[in-house]
């Protein structure tokens, strides 16, 4: 059953369903220990918020901004301030002062909510910067605030404001009088090609967003979902409401960099992600295959091959497996498959939706021959996340990103674009008239910038159009294909392709360090610094030769002909990334134009 109320009441009308059922797993910033919220107090803390927001004097569809990794507090202020029409802005607990700078200002925030000691720093930085900035609320307990400061205050004292709901009568006025073109978030693009655009998302978006998912996404109440990518990307937001919609648990991981930890820990059954955390769950499989003794290291190469032939050359092509091939595929799915699930915690799995990034077809292979559904998907913020994704239990395409999801209507433009009409597509840009004006044509599609094309009723992305990379010889190189197709070796941790008008394709590598020095040691070669390793032929050797493996199946004019090994990896601080980890291409190439510039030299 799905509950798709306006946002304004969600959790509310959830609470008079589910009651003191389990509703929300987290834990507290810096905490060791597991706690859990029920639907009951979950709607009695959103209330309280709604009421402190409104002690703080926050206006109909008023802007409030949110600068914090995921957190209970995250959500609490997100439906707090729904529930009084009020609009959230989400910023990325990485964001720099500059952009928390230029968020602020161009959306007149009065009201900032902080989580830990790093957001609560560069807010208090940019505080005497931003004209309209009047508080700082701030989650975490740890976090010192100074005394008698009317412009900080902490969660806690904040709601107090709530306490006794004593401005209820005005909560339940703002919310008879909602409407669905209400906007609900203005999300910040990440800005890979330039200054920052604010993607207007209104509450109907969300709620024919959550109505068309539900008919082709089966999460449902008794589903375990770990949030593990930021609230603040569309994919996990959207997501994350959805899962609210039907009653799953969340499981609300707060650091990225614990997630495996709490996967084995809370053991969920489903969970968004982008296809590079996927990238390290295969190589960490490939590593410890590649570590075992050779009878174990044929069985398990075996059993992959048996789970491939089963689950992709049979079932994803909606034929029956023969009843030999099943009957194995059972025994080793019980026995080899069923320990790899069980040392990443998930031992119930159900499904796990991704997207974000190309999807490398080794990786998807790998995950649905161990007997993980991945659901590849396809979306845009502009789009509220969903346009197309594979549908559970249905045939698809390794490669494809799906199927349509109900109400979108998807064309193809003459030059390969991917245009789009319908009731997630937003309606504009944040006061941007004139980039809201060019971003849809004459009939009103949305223009993507991606490249695509349909077959056989799914979609399939070629890459950015305006990423496109073109050599001197005048053929056209997808880059982020390329990249997808090398970051699946263990020695690579971050690449960036290069190529637009060169005569032959090259390539940025950061290595994965650490593996790289153990190569080193087991290899008797003797280095100081990164920069050594790097350097060193016996290293660029044998990454040469992995390379040229991966790219057997590439065109020669798409192949790696050089590639140089960096001591650093590409970094938010320098620019070189944005906030979801998507490569900055311009500065990349500003930024190591000399080693890019001796790649080119005869």
């Amino acid at each position: 059953m799905q509950i798709n109320s306006h946002l304004s009441r969600l959790v509310h009308d959830a609470a008079g369903h589910y009651g003191d059922r389990e509703a929300l797993i987290y834990k507290n910033f810096g905490a060791k220990e597991w706690k859990s919220c029920s639907w009951h107090q979950f709607s009695g803390i959103v209330s309280q918020v709604s009421d402190a927001l409104l002690a703080l004097g926050v206006k109909v569809q008023e802007n409030v901004g949110i600068f914090s990794q995921n957190s209970v507090q995250y959500l609490f202020t997100d439906f707090g301030a729904w529930g009084i029409r009020a609009v959230t802005i989400p910023f990325y607990a990485t964001s720099s002062e500059q952009q928390i700078q230029f968020m602020v200002n161009d959306a007149n925030i009065r009201f900032l909510f902080v989580g830990e000691q790093e957001q609560y720093e560069k807010a208090r930085r940019v505080f005497p910067t931003c004209r309209s900035l009047e508080r700082i609320i701030v989650y975490s307990p740890s976090v010192e605030l100074p005394k008698d400061d009317p412009t900080v205050m902490s969660f806690t004292d904040f709601l107090k404001l709530g306490e006794g709901l004593t401005r209820q009568a005005e909560v339940e006025k703002r919310q008879a009088e909602a409407t669905m073109d209400d906007i609900a978030n203005i999300l910040y693009t990440s800005g890979t090609t330039g200054d920052s655009k604010g993607v207007i998302l209104s509450m109907g978006q969300f709620h024919a967003a959550m109505e068309a998912n539900h008919k082709d996404v089966p999460v449902d109440e008794n589903d375990r979902v770990m949030n593990f990518l930021p609230f603040t990307h569309i994919f996990e937001r959207g997501w994350a409401l959805l899962c609210i919609t039907v009653g799953a648990r969340l499981i609300v991981n707060t650091y990225p960099q614990e997630v495996q930890k709490s996967m084995r820990e809370q053991h969920p059954t489903c969970m968004s992600s982008v296809p590079r955390f996927w990238e390290k769950v295969y190589q960490g499989v490939q590593e410890k295959i590649d570590s075992s003794g050779p009878v174990q290291r044929t069985l398990f190469r075996h059993a992959l091959e048996v789970g491939r032939k089963h689950n992709i050359e049979y079932l994803a092509a909606g034929k029956q497996p023969p009843i030999p091939l099943h009957l194995e595929y059972e025994v080793l799915n019980k026995t080899v498959f069923s320990l790899v699930r069980k040392e990443l915690g998930l031992e119930n799995a159900h499904f796990f939706p991704t997207a974000g990034a190309t999807v490398s077809a080794h990786v998807e292979e790998f995950a649905h021959a161990i007997g993980l559904n991945m659901v590849v998907g396809y979306g845009l913020t502009e789009s509220l996340a969903t346009v197309s994704c594979d549908h559970l239990g249905q045939p698809f395409q390794v490669g494809s990103v799906g199927h349509p999801i109900q109400g979108i209507d998807i064309k193809i433009s003459e030059e390969g674009e991917i245009l789009l009409k319908g009731p997630t597509i937003t309606r504009g840009y944040y006061n941007r008239h004139d980039i809201t004006a060019q971003s849809f044509t004459p009939d009103g599609y949305f223009k993507t910038g991606d490249s695509g094309y349909i077959k056989d009723g799914e979609l399939f992305l070629k890459d950015r159009i305006k990423d496109l990379f073109k050599t001197s010889n005048g053929k056209y190189i997808a880059p982020q294909m390329i990249e997808s197709k090398l970051l699946v070796d263990k020695y690579i941790d971050q690449i960036a392709i290069i190529a637009d008008q060169r005569k032959f394709v090259s390539a940025l590598i950061v290595p994965e360090y650490k593996l790289l020095e153990e190569y080193a040691r087991r290899h008797d070669i003797a280095y100081n610094s990164h920069e050594d390793l790097c350097k060193d032929k016996r290293v660029i050797n044998m990454l040469s030769e992995r390379i040229d493996t991966l790219q057997q199946q590439l065109a020669h004019y798409e192949q790696v002909k050089r590639f140089t090994l960096l001591p650093h990896p590409f970094s938010m601080s320098r620019g070189e990334l944005t906030n979801t980890l998507k490569i900055k291409r311009r500065v990349l190439n500003e930024n190591y134009k000399e080693q890019i510039e001796k790649m080119y030299l005869d």
